[in-house]
């Protein structure tokens, strides 16, 4: 009886894992075809410069989909490829006092992305704006804060463009 119990299990086994199912916690639907990416670096050509936001940018967008996604980084022409440029970088008071005081300042940083689908023509974008800020207390410099705030305003972007390209909602 145990021999039984035992071949049916194994059969049962067998027949379980020819069936999967796919889905992902990242929101990514990469087609299945799809094997690289590449990310060419972002320049900053805002009128304001910050010397971390390029190489910032670059890093984490290529990081994201080389270790939310399946896909292989190359160098260039990638099935998924990536371009565009830093076309703003602004300092903003966000919100005033009654006195009409500064209270806090807004670091907003725009992006302007090219995307190549090679895979779905039709998912393709050119020149797509992505935009996000983040505030800090206007008793404080730019140049104190900027180091905490590019990275959190880059995440956002970074997670913008990640749905844009490899999500179908």
């Amino acid at each position: 009886m145990k021999k039984i119990i035992v071949a049916i299990s194994a059969v049962i086994l067998l027949l379980a894992s020819g069936c999967t199912v796919k889905y992902s916690l990242s929101g990514a639907s990469i087609p299945p075809d799809a094997k690289t990416f590449s990310v060419a670096y972002f320049p900053n050509n805002a009128a304001m410069v910050a010397p971390i936001l390029s190489s910032t940018l670059t890093d984490e967008l290529t990081q994201r989909f080389a270790t939310r996604t399946r896909l292989v980084q190359v160098p260039e022409g990638g099935d998924f490829a990536f371009e565009g440029e830093i076309v703003g970088y602004t300092s903003t008071t966000s919100s005033v006092s009654s006195g009409e005081y500064a209270l806090q300042n807004r670091l907003t940083v725009t992006v302007k992305v090219n995307f190549t689908n090679v895979i779905d023509e039709k998912a393709s974008f050119k020149a797509k704006t992505f935009s996000a800020y983040a505030d800090y207390d206007s008793t404080k410099l730019l140049n104190e804060v900027e180091s905490t705030l590019i990275p959190e305003i880059v995440e956002q972007i970074v997670t913008d463009i990640f749905m844009a390209a490899a999500s179908n909602w």
